[in-house]
C-alpha cells in the first residue's frame, strides 16, 4: 500500500503540473487575443538598489572573457559566453541570470559600462531569452530584477534605440513572467517571480493598475510561503537570506516612490529577521539544515544593519520546526519538524531530530550541509540522514528522495513530528519524536536533550521505540565534527577529547558504549569542501533501545600563544550524564 501511495502521490503532482500549464497556455492566448486593457511601457523610473556584495575585480575578470559561476569557471577566448557550452546546467543558469552585472556596476569605469552594454545588446539582439536554461522561471526573474537594479550601469552614455530597445525588453520580459505566473509555477520560484514583476511594476511608467494586482498577489503568496515563526515552508533558511535581500530593496523602492509598500511584505520581512537569528552560531554562521550551506558574512551584515529590533533570536519556531538552546556561550539548534513536500522539498534533508552545537565562536557538532554545484551523487548524499547528527537505522533515511517532474524532491518522510521543551533548575531540556522510522522498520526516534545552564555540558538521550519483535536493528548514532575539531579516542574508545582551535577542550562519551571516529565531509566552508570527522556510537536498537551521551567542557581556552596537549590515555573520567537527560 506504501508504495502505491507514493506513486499516487507522484501522478497527481504530475496531472496539477499538466494542468496548470494547460491554465498558463490558454490565458497568454487570451491575452495576445485581446488588445484591450494593457499600457506597454515605455520609460524606467527608478531603479533598485542591488543589496548583494559586489567584486569589482570580477568585472576584469569577464571583460578579460573569464566567466566563473557556481563554482566553475570558463574562458571564451573572444566569443560571446552565450554561444560557448557551459560547464555546468548553475553555471548557465547564472549567465543567463545577469545578476554577475553588479560586479561589473562596481567597477564604474567606462569599459566596464561597455562591455556590459555590448554583453546585453548581444542578448537582446539574438533573441537568447529563448532558450531553455534563460526561459526558466526563476532565471528569468533574477535576470528582470538586474536589468532593473543595475539600468544606470547599462543605460549611462547610451543611445536612444538602446534606451528604447532595452526597456521595451525588460517590459516583454515582466509580460512573460506574468503569463508564467499563470501557469506551473510553483514553490520558491512562483515568490521570486511575484518580486520580480513588483519591482518592474513600481519601477516601470504606466503600470499602475497592473501594480495593485500584483501587490495582492505578493502579498497573498508572502502569507503562505512565510510562516507565521517567519520560517520558509522550505525550511531552507538560505532562502530566508535570498527573499530578505530581494524584499528589503522593494520595500525601499514603494517608499522612494511616494507609495505604501504592500502590507505583506512589511509583515513578512518583520517575521523573517528574528527567524533568521535562530540559527546564528556564536561565530555568525547559520546551522546546517535543509539546503543551507556556506554564510555568505558580508550579506549577514547587510541584513544585520536593516535588522531594527536586534532582538534575542525566538527559540521555537513550532510553524516551520527548529528549536534553540542557549546556555551562555553554549548554543543548540534542532531540527524539530517534518520535512516540506512537493516543490518545497527539492532541497529539503532526512534530518529530522539532528542537532548542531556551538561553543563561543566555536563550532563543535554540524551536519555535512549542501553542495549545491557539486556533482548530483553528492548532492543527493549530502540529503540523506547520515549526513546529519542524528540516529540512523538500518542504513536508512528517515525520508524517502524521488523523481518527479525533473526534480529530486521527498515524497515520504516523518509526519508525527512532537516536541515539548522546558526550563529547568539544571539548564534548558528539550524532547523530540518522529515516526520517520514507522512505516519500514516499525520504529520511532526519540531523542532527549539537556544544555546546562553555564553551557559546560550538553547531556543527550536516543531512544528506539519499536512495534514489531524484530531479531535486531542496527543503529548509529551519528555527530559530524566542524573541521576545526580535532577529536582523539581515550580510554581503549570509551571517550573522546575534542581539541577547539582557541585551546578549549571538550570531552565526550556514551555511557560505556564504544565510541569511533570516521571520516566525514564538510560541505559548507567558504573555500570549499573539506575533510572533517565524525564521532559515531553503533548499537542494536533491539538489545540496547536507549543510549546516552554527553559532550563536556574539560579545558577552558587557552591565552593567545598557548598550545594544546592532549590529556593522556589515563585521564579522569568525565562524569556520567544525568539521568533522564
Amino acid at each position: 500500500m506504501s508504495g502505491w501511495s507514493e506513486r499516487r502521490g507522484l501522478a497527481q503532482a504530475a496531472i496539477g503540473r499538466a494542468a496548470r500549464r494547460t491554465r498558463g497556455q490558454l490565458v497568454g492566448l487570451a491575452r495576445k487575443l485581446w488588445p484591450f486593457g494593457r499600457s506597454p511601457a515605455t520609460r524606467l523610473l527608478f531603479a533598485p538598489h542591488d543589496l548583494r556584495t559586489a567584486d569589482p575585480t570580477t568585472a576584469g575578470d569577464i571583460y578579460a572573457g573569464y566567466y566563473a559561476f557556481a563554482g566553475r569557471t570558463l574562458r571564451t577566448h573572444g566569443e560571446s559566453p552565450f554561444d560557448s557550452a557551459p560547464p555546468s546546467e548553475a553555471w548557465a543558469e547564472s549567465l543567463h541570470g545577469f545578476a554577475w552585472l553588479r560586479h561589473m556596476h562596481a567597477a564604474d569605469t567606462a569599459i566596464a559600462r561597455a562591455n556590459a552594454r555590448a554583453l546585453v545588446d548581444d542578448f537582446i539582439a539574438k533573441r537568447r531569452h529563448r532558450s531553455e536554461i534563460a526561459r526558466r522561471p526563476a532565471v528569468a526573474a533574477r535576470r528582470l530584477i538586474a536589468f532593473l537594479s543595475h539600468s544606470p550601469l547599462l543605460l549611462e552614455g547610451a543611445d536612444h534605440a538602446f534606451y528604447e530597445r532595452y526597456v521595451r525588453h525588460v517590459a516583454r520580459l515582466a509580460d512573460q513572467l506574468n503569463l508564467a505566473l499563470a501557469g506551473a509555477v510553483d514553490g520558491a520560484a512562483r515568490l521570486n517571480c511575484l518580486i520580480a514583476v513588483t519591482f518592474a511594476a513600481i519601477c516601470l511608467d504606466g503600470q499602475d493598475s497592473r501594480r495593485k494586482r500584483l501587490e495582492f498577489m505578493l502579498s497573498d503568496e508572502l502569507d503562505q510561503q512565510i510562516l507565521p515563526d517567519g520560517g520558509h515552508l522550505s525550511r531552507n533558511p538560505r532562502l530566508l537570506i535570498e527573499f530578505l535581500l530581494d524584499l528589503l530593496p522593494l520595500r525601499e523602492t514603494f517608499m522612494t516612490r511616494g507609495v505604501e509598500p504592500p502590507r505583506g511584505v512589511l509583515m513578512a520581512i518583520e517575521r523573517m529577521m528574528p527567524h533568521l537569528r535562530l540559527f546564528r552560531h556564536g561565530d555568525g554562521a547559520l546551522a546546517l539544515f535543509n539546503g543551507m550551506g556556506t554564510t555568505p558574512p558580508d550579506l549577514m551584515a547587510t541584513l544585520a544593519a536593516y535588522d531594527d529590533a536586534r532582538a534575542r533570536p525566538i527559540e521555537q519556531a513550532a510553524y516551520s520546526g527548529y528549536s534553540r538552546l542557549t546556555g551562555e556561550r553554549s548554543i543548540v539548534v534542532v531540527d524539530a519538524g517534518p520535512p516540506p513536500r512537493g516543490a518545497h522539498s527539492v532541497e529539503a534533508h532526512a534530518g529530522c531530530l539532528a542537532f548542531e552545537f556551538s561553543s563561543g565562536a566555536q563550532r563543535l557538532v554540524v551536519n555535512c550541509g549542501t553542495s549545491r554545484h557539486g556533482p548530483a551523487e553528492l548532492r543527493l548524499a549530502a540529503r540523506s540522514t547520515a549526513a546529519h547528527s542524528t540516529v540512523v537505522l538500518d542504513d536508512r533515511s528517515s525520508a524517502s528522495f524521488g523523481l518527479v517532474l525533473g526534480e529530486v524532491r521527498i515524497v515520504a518522510g516523518p509526519s508525527d513530528v512532537r516536541v515539548a521543551r522546558q526550563d529547568a533548575e539544571a539548564g534548558q531540556e528539550w524532547v523530540g519524536s518522529h515516526d520517520g522510522y514507522r512505516r519500514g522498520l516499525g520504529a520511532v526516534h526519540t531523542r532527549r536533550l539537556l544544555l546546562a545552564r553555564d553551557g559546560s555540558a550538553l547531556d543527550g538521550e536516543d531512544d528506539v521505540t519499536l512495534t514489531g519483535s524484530p531479531a535486531g536493528l542496527p543503529a548509529v548514532a551519528r555527530f559530524h565534527l566542524h573541521p576545526s575539531v580535532k577529536p582523539s579516542l581515550i580510554r581503549e574508545g570509551e571517550g573522546a577529547v575534542l581539541a577547539l582551535p582557541n585551546g578549549e577542550v571538550w570531552s565526550f562519551e556514551a555511557a560505556g558504549a564504544i565510541i569511533s571516529i570516521e571520516e566525514s565531509i564538510f560541505l559548507a566552508a567558504t573555500d570549499g569542501r573539506h575533510r572533517s570527522e565524525q564521532l559515531s556510537v553503533a548499537f542494536d536498537a533491539v538489545a540496547t533501545p536507549r543510549i546516552t551521551w554527553r559532550f563536556s567542557r574539560v579545558g577552558a581556552a587557552a591565552p593567545p600563544g598557548a598550545r594544546f596537549r592532549p590529556p593522556a590515555s589515563g585521564a579522569a573520567r568525565p562524569p556520567e550524564p544525568a539521568p533522564g537527560a
